[in-house]
């Protein structure tokens, strides 16, 4: 059994009493009507698009590339500013989607923080990286501030994909994942293991290393740590399965690729959700337990696209493809060498679009993909939040790895890609609040946004929306308004006025009469204001 140290034990202690003691610091107040939420905020680019059966609203404006975002034990958000460091976010919460930014305090200033965070299960300990290292700081969710820090991972500075996501297990406690991209497009220092690049490692971080002097030490990223898997060019986005435990990555794949002289660029290759086994070792469903193998990058690819893909053969959507017959350390790399010696992807989605975080739902059913959006293909794609649909109990996608319809809905997305990226919201970082609330950060706009489940919303797909808005931004009118057709029940103008638009997307496909119901309610509501 390993001695727990005495600064460890301690910090226990403090955070321990902490807990006991915390409350929501978000003003809880009784929520008020759709559309008179008291806030002035109108999206820089336009409302967005938010998918059936769920409500949206902006909470926040004006902040620097926010990435990462986590939640504190008294309710209030933290945020990483690529380049500035950790703010904190308290609100005034009305219900619902409702909430109104109190105040904005800086945790941590340190311009290379860049992308991720994370907070101990019992909320007393902040975790934070830079392209080199990891930090972790005593936090005190009472005062949101800061204790002095200390080092725990080192030595993984690269170029070019500088991120280093953290994820704190909460199967396997103490340990901390961390997962570090390529140095470039194609990287040949990928190749081998001890470089580190493209590669996720874990870390117990309840007993660090000792130098050989006795004195506490961090971890050495390449050498040191449990490697999950490697061969993973840039997998931003991971996550831990709430029921199973199993370890899901999504990956940015390579840009600008030809296969056999041919420019594949447009749709291949795919972007990737990978499974990297679980901590326990006890693999998960039908996948087993890959635990620390090669994926592939920079030899091999997953297929996206089989149109027009030269010498497609009998591969499908996900398989593992070479760019040529290709000799490296006197090993041949082909098609077939890729299938037979490197891990596949679990699923594969459209080339580029950019996959940055994901999120299990407590239930295990359901994982949130935040797109962050293409810039190497000529149609604009991503700029999406997506869900996928998993097998709760087994830990795993229900789509088959050659599914051309991995992902099963959209629940926040740009009206209009033409625009993007230039002016389109850009999600990143996805979090649930206590109350099951869905946040998600946009860096280009440096908005955050909050996502809830319509209360009264009714299963299946298509048909009938409505939605509430403050004063439209274009020709004054307001922006509310039912919608009997086809809609997805958005109010995409920008509101001006004090109500940013409440949205909220129903359903009624398969459910006979609901219409008719709603219509004998609306005209209900019509004669009741005339009378």
């Amino acid at each position: 059994m390993k001695a727990i140290r005495p600064r460890l034990f301690i910090a226990a202690l403090a955070c321990n009493a902490s807990v006991i003691t915390a409350q929501s610091s978000s003003g809880k107040t009784p929520i008020r009507a759709a559309g008179d939420c008291p806030t002035n905020l109108a999206p820089r680019f336009g409302a967005p698009v938010v998918g059936s059966g769920w409500t949206a609203q902006l909470i926040a404006a004006n902040l620097t590339k926010p990435r990462g975002i986590v939640f504190d034990q008294r309710g209030a958000l933290l945020v990483v500013q690529q380049g500035s460091g950790i703010v904190r976010l308290t609100f005034t919460d009305y219900g619902g989607t409702c909430l109104v930014v109190n105040e904005t305090t800086t945790v941590v200033d340190n311009p290379d923080l860049n992308h991720s965070l994370e907070l101990s299960a019992e909320g007393c300990e902040l975790y934070a990286s830079t392209s080199d290292k990891v930090f972790r700081w005593p936090y005190d969710s009472r005062t949101g501030t800061v204790g002095e820090n200390e080092t725990l991972v080192a030595n993984m500075s690269n170029t070019d994909h500088v991120t280093r996501t953290l994820l704190l297990s909460r199967k396997s406690p103490n340990t901390l994942l961390v997962s570090r991209g390529s140095s470039e497009n194609m990287d040949p220092a990928a190749l081998q293991i001890a470089t580190g690049h493209s590669q996720v490692r874990a870390f117990d971080i309840s007993d660090l290393p000792s130098d050989s002097g006795g004195r506490q030490r961090p971890y050495n990223y390449p050498s040191e740590g449990r490697l999950l898997g490697w061969g993973l060019r840039n997998d931003v986005g991971v996550a831990e399965h709430p029921v199973t435990g199993g370890i899901y990555s999504v990956e940015n794949s390579a840009d600008g690729l030809y296969r056999y002289g041919y420019d594949i660029h447009e749709d291949n290759p795919g972007e990737e959700m990978n499974f990297l086994g679980s901590l326990d070792g006890n693999g998960n469903g039908s996948a087993g337990d890959q635990s620390g193998g090669n994926y592939g990058y920079p030899l091999c690819f997953a297929l996206s696209h089989t149109d027009g893909f030269p010498g497609t053969g009998d591969m499908t959507v996900g398989s593992q493809f070479a760019l040529g017959d290709v000799i490296i350390n006197s090993q041949v790399i082909n098609d077939t060498t890729c299938a037979r010696d490197y891990i596949p992807p679990r699923l594969t989605f459209q080339a580029h679009t950019a996959p940055l975080d994901i999120i299990f739902n407590p239930e295990g059913d359901t994982a949130y993909v935040s797109f962050h959006g293409s810039w190497d293909r000529t149609h604009p794609a991503g700029y999406v939040v997506s869900t996928v649909d998993f097998d709760s109990a087994a830990g795993e996608p229900l789509a088959p790895a050659d599914s051309t319809h991995a992902v099963t809905a959209d629940i926040l997305s740009n009206a209009d890609l033409s625009r993007c990226p230039d002016a389109c919201f850009r999600p990143v970082g996805l979090a649930w609040d206590g109350q099951g609330r869905l946040f998600v950060s946009s860096d280009a706009t440096g908005e955050v946004y909050v996502l809830q489940r319509a209360e009264f919303s009714i299963s299946g797909g298509g048909g009938f929306g409505f939605g509430f808005g403050g004063e439209d931004g274009s020709d004054g009118d307001t922006g509310s308004g039912i919608n009997f057709g086809n809609g997805t029940g958005t109010d995409t103008t920008s509101a001006t006025g004090t109500s940013e638009p409440f949205l909220v997307s129903m359903s009624t496909r398969d459910r006979p009469g609901v219409e008719v119901l709603w219509l004998a309610l609306l005209v209900t509501m019509i004669f009741g204001v005339l009378s």
